[in-house]
């Protein structure tokens, strides 16, 4: 949630909020993006658990692509998201409070630009580990294949792809989001 005080926190600077509403927006984009990718990968994870068993360890992960292709597929999407990694919504989301960042022109806020890179980067070591397990690593147990109804198949599918969808289009949610930040501001 680092990125979201960083929007905030390019939102005014030296008492001039004209730079306000494109930083805020920005964290709120943010804040969108964040919750669909998260809710897609906890879905994914409570998939996952079955009776007497939780998924709470990176290896319980293992082998995933092998049980499931298509839930692989959604949780791969999601941490590439989550790690900021283009076309995907994570990726916009980082770069829009960025760039909100760099904009004021402030160099203490630009230092922390190039400081939120860089631990963004250490950060997408951890997401690209646990894509290489549930593709590369082989399951710690046997267990078959995730049998998920149609509507909860459906609905992380949908997630997943929005999470794509909103990485590649995300002029829309971005609209909407300025323009609900405009609208805060003048009341």
């Amino acid at each position: 949630m680092g990125f979201v005080l960083l929007g905030l926190l390019s939102g005014v600077v030296d008492g001039n909020v004209a730079p306000a509403a494109n930083a805020y927006s920005s964290a709120m984009f943010y804040v969108i993006s964040y919750v669909l990718t998260t809710l897609a990968s906890f879905g994914i994870i409570l998939l996952l658990s079955r009776e007497g068993f939780e998924s709470e360890e990176i290896a319980d992960l293992a082998g995933l692509n092998q049980r499931s292709p298509l839930y692989a597929g959604i949780m791969a999407v999601c941490l590439f998201s989550l790690a900021g990694i283009p076309p995907l919504v994570g990726f916009q989301a980082k770069l829009s409070v960025l760039q909100a960042l760099v904009s004021t022109g402030q160099p203490l806020l630009i230092g922390l630009a190039v400081f939120a890179v860089m631990m963004s980067l250490v950060g997408a070591f951890y997401y690209l580990r646990v894509v290489k397990v549930m593709y590369f690593d082989a399951p710690v147990e046997q267990v078959g294949p995730i049998v998920a109804p149609l509507d909860v198949r459906a609905v992380l599918s949908l997630n997943g792809l929005l999470v794509l969808v909103l990485g590649i289009l995300p002029g829309a949610l971005m609209t909407l989001c300025a323009n609900a930040i405009v609208k805060m501001l003048a009341t």
